[in-house]
């Protein structure tokens, strides 16, 4: 799924990138010019892959800060092109080509392809330009990454920090069916109610279904799902209800039990028994989290080094 989104995206920022150079500027690079059409068309392409609209975004301070991060990364596209020129980088026709099929195999076929590339005003032949460009300032881009693995002693001290984070606590699903009782209703109205959730429970035990009396007569929230309360770890329920519904077995039904809120029936559906992560799968986890982390940063590092090495010029934000 993530390699087709990313097809799709190199197809919708030909579309923008390979535009008419005619009209207003939104910014330029080295001199090169990048139009406010390309930057609108982009624009687009941007929120898509945040999964936003245009139209969704009412916010203009919203809409400036994004216009603008939208503007950056066409920025960074053409500096990384620029770099890859003076490096010399190349890339093989075979590669351009098996680039240029999985897009096409990706969008739909060669007809809807074709069709794409039409409806646009562009050919194959600007497709396949575009991504040659594409493919060098990736190049480009690896090279001017340095090469790191996280620190070793860093990683066992972040994983001997979040080890408890980790790990999974004992957890357990329930159903309840709940009947509301005032904390100051009088003892006749509290045992009646008490006393039909023993009947309930009576009737669950020689085979009624919890979940279809619970949408029958409970008067929790949960009555639409047959009581279900899914999954839940310590502390997250109220005192009472958490020492039942934790003393019991899976396919127990409790004794009533009153809280705050009234007399429940609790069911236990299942139970997850806390897991500790083992040491070695925790630090691979930490491990990889980390190179990914350093990663982040090192790409935010070399395309802040190519900015300030050369010479760009905002004009959509003036």
């Amino acid at each position: 799924m993530k390699r087709k989104t990313t097809l799709w995206l190199l197809f919708g920022a030909l579309l923008s990138s390979i535009a008419v150079a005619d009209g207003p500027v939104a910014a330029r690079v080295n001199g090169e010019a990048i139009s406010q059409f390309r930057l609108e068309r982009y624009f687009v392409e941007y929120l898509e892959d945040q999964g936003r609209a245009v139209a969704s975004i009412r916010n203009p301070k919203a809409y400036q800060q994004l216009r603008r991060a939208a503007l950056d990364a066409l920025i960074d596209k053409t500096l990384l092109w620029q770099e890859a020129q003076k490096r010399g980088v190349t890339v093989s026709d075979e590669q351009v080509q098996t680039q240029v099929e999985q897009t096409r195999q990706a969008i739909g076929g060669a007809e809807v392809f074709a069709r794409r590339l039409e409806d646009a005003g562009f050919d194959e032949a600007s497709f396949t330009d575009y991504t040659r460009r594409e493919l060098a300032a990736q190049q480009v881009f690896a090279q001017l990454l340095p090469s790191t693995e996280p620190d070793e002693d860093q990683v066992r001290a972040f994983f001997d920090k979040h080890r408890a984070q980790m790990a999974r606590p004992e957890q357990i699903q329930a159903r309840h069916i709940l009947l509301k009782v005032a904390q100051d209703a009088d003892p006749a109205t509290v045992d009646r109610i008490r006393l039909r959730l023993l009947d309930w429970r009576q009737k669950i035990i020689q085979g009624a279904d919890f979940a279809q009396i619970a949408k029958d007569h409970s008067e929790d929230v949960s009555a639409s799902v047959g009581g279900d309360l899914g999954y839940f770890g310590r502390g997250q329920m109220v005192p009472e209800f958490e020492m039942t519904a934790f003393a019991l077995a899976p396919g127990e039904t409790s004794q009533p039990v009153r809280t705050l809120y009234g007399w429940h029936l609790i069911y236990l559906e299942n139970r997850l028994e806390a897991i500790d992560v083992p040491q070695e799968q925790g630090l691979e986890t930490v491990r990889a989290y980390l190179a990914r982390q350093q990663q982040v940063l090192a790409r935010q590092q070399v395309l802040a080094q190519l900015r300030a090495q050369n010479r760009i010029e905002r004009i959509d934000d003036e």
